[in-house]
């Protein structure tokens, strides 16, 4: 799966979170991240505004995402 930043130098990470609906508030997403749940290039990211750019790729549970 890919996600178009649309001309967009980023997105922050909880925002991507709620914007592919794969948590269900502000609050889930925060909840998800501070539980290393999420991956980004390989790694736990425990940011929550993490700046993501083309190429990143971001992945919560069976749910994978490239940044393009």
């Amino acid at each position: 799966m890919e996600f178009d930043l649309e001309g967009a130098e980023f997105i922050q990470l909880n925002k991507l979170l709620k914007r592919l609906s794969w948590v269900e508030s502000g609050g889930h997403a925060k909840y998800c991240i501070g539980e290393g749940d999420v991956i980004v290039n390989g790694e736990v990211e425990k940011r929550l505004r993490k700046k993501l750019r083309p190429g990143d790729k971001v992945e919560l549970e069976e749910n994978r995402v490239v940044i393009k």
